[in-house]
């Protein structure tokens, strides 16, 4: 595992993104239950997901938990993952997972989300052998993938894949990392052309070279 990096969020300088803390549990319980049944995953906490999305203490140990803390409050929770890992849907090698991003329903529409994002992927290019960063997302949850698409995510749909016993079709997100680009540096300045002076009927034109004269 790795550390996340902890610090204020690349696009939300008020809001700090660290490692989830002992004391979070209770604030990452509700916000994650929250989240989903405010998206209509579910009708109620009666479903057997709602549990397992509910066992922060059993997240916190097999995967990276992260939280979003703005003034002092938990806003936002997401799980990190590779390939191999217990958490791991359809994370393969050479790609960061993040599942379970949820942020507080109070918040919602106010750039949170995003900002994690944004983190998650800042963080994987420190990454060593992690080529891309790869998620899973309900295909009704057309808000979410308006905001991966604006963020560079393409759809993968040949690994979409359905929740057994379940009718939910999760489609598959993948933003692959290019290097950053080279700082280019401007050409050296070039010296003045010389100009030839060429005699034509008597009078002196300039002809710079490269001009074309009819």
């Amino acid at each position: 595992m790795t550390s996340a990096p902890s610090g204020h969020a690349v696009s939300d300088p008020r809001l700090t993104i660290r490692p989830v803390r002992t004391e979070d549990y209770d604030a990452v319980r509700r916000i994650t239950r929250d989240a989903y049944l405010e998206a209509g995953y579910f009708a109620d906490d009666a479903h057997p997901y709602m549990a397992v999305l509910s066992d922060i203490e059993h997240r916190a140990q097999h995967a990276e938990v992260w939280v979003a803390e703005r003034h002092g409050t938990v806003v936002g929770s997401v799980a990190l993952t590779f390939a191999g890992q217990r958490y791991t849907d359809i994370a393969v090698e050479g790609e960061l997972e993040f599942r379970m991003l949820a942020v507080d329903p109070s918040v919602q529409r106010g750039g949170v989300g995003r900002a994690m994002v944004e983190r998650i992927v800042e963080h994987a290019r420190t990454l060593t052998g992690i080529e891309a960063v790869s998620l899973t997302s309900g295909s009704e949850m057309v808000r979410a993938h308006r905001l991966y698409a604006s963020m560079g995510f393409v759809r993968v749909p040949e690994r979409d894949w359905e929740v057994p016993n379940e009718d939910i079709l999760l489609w598959v997100f993948r933003l692959p990392l290019q290097p950053p680009h080279p700082v280019v540096e401007p050409p050296a300045a070039m010296p003045d052309a010389p100009r030839d002076r060429t005699r034509l009927d008597g009078e002196t034109h300039l002809r710079l070279p490269g001009e074309i004269h009819g």
